[in-house]
């Protein structure tokens, strides 16, 4: 093939689309990522993670085979982005729920909601040290060395094999799969149970494949996907609440009540709350049909 019929070839397929849009991603996380690293703005944090897994989910597209070798760069990324933005997360939800609290006179769950904060704010402390030990190698540590062979050499043979249409409708089958295997746990389990909520969890994993892979490959994507985003962003979202309040009850229930030098009638009723709440958006989410409770 002359080189005049490679670049067609190229550009017929989009490739010089596919550069652009992971090109945009992966600049997103290098700048993000740079900025976390300063002062661990929570912003620059929550966009180096999502940039992170945006580009984990295009190679999981164009690559499932993880040949490029920069999947686990970014997995790992992401992992300790994570851990900061779930603490970032736990600790503002946590200082709304103690000023609601002093508001209304609680002051010994007011006390208790000091002390979790205080615990978890040398938890994230931690991770932080973590994040900036590991994110400067992840990204330096021949990073875009990887990165440039894959978009030059790599990308161009991907993009010819794939046809991103046929990709996404395999991701709303898998959601809708999902969907139908949470219905089935839930005529078998109660809502608040483990199992219950660890299949609701992959349901919110799949729908965000589908919100990513609609986002990052929109210019390569058939009209009929392109309501995809919005629509997956809300399952997404709707579901990631009751993620939320599973991860605070764990939270809670990993660091224990002596730890936080609270009474046993303080900690029931404050974990019994937050138990209900929990049940509660499970029972009123919109995504999966949850039985009435007998």
């Amino acid at each position: 093939m002359t080189t005049d019929m490679a670049a067609h070839s190229s550009e017929t397929s989009g490739a010089p689309q596919w550069e652009q849009a992971m090109t945009k991603l992966y600049t997103s996380f290098m700048d993000y990522g740079t900025e976390a690293l300063k002062d661990f703005d929570d912003e620059a944090v929550h966009q180096a993670r999502v940039s992170s897994r945006k580009l984990m989910t295009l190679l999981s597209v164009l690559d499932p085979g993880h040949s490029s070798g920069l999947t686990a760069n970014f997995k790992q990324a992401q992992k300790r982005l994570g851990k900061v933005r779930d603490a970032d997360v736990l600790i503002q939800s946590f200082k709304e729920r103690r000023k609601a609290a002093k508001l209304s006179g609680d002051k010994k769950t007011a006390k208790l909601l000091k002390a979790v904060i205080r615990h978890q704010k040398a938890q994230r402390r931690q991770q932080r040290a973590k994040l900036a030990d590991a994110l400067p190698v992840l990204m330096n540590g021949g990073l875009q060395g990887k990165w440039d062979e894959f978009i030059k050499e790599r990308l161009p043979a991907l993009v010819a094999d794939i046809d991103v249409n046929i990709t996404m409708r395999e991701l709303e089958v898998a959601f809708e799969q999902q969907k139908e295997q949470c219905k089935e746990m839930f005529k078998q389990e109660p809502p608040g149970s483990r199992k219950a909520l660890d299949e609701l969890h992959k349901l919110r994993i799949s729908a965000k494949r589908i919100r990513y892979t609609a986002n990052a490959a929109a210019f390569a994507l058939d009209q009929k996907f392109h309501a995809n985003e919005a629509i997956y962003k809300e399952v997404q979202s709707e579901l990631g609440d009751i993620t939320d309040k599973r991860v605070w009850l764990d939270t809670m229930e990993d660091i224990g009540r002596k730890e936080l030098d609270t009474s046993r009638a303080t900690w029931t009723t404050f974990m019994e709350g937050l138990q209900a709440e929990l049940e509660d958006a499970v029972r009123r989410n919109t995504v999966v049909d949850v039985p009435d409770a007998p």
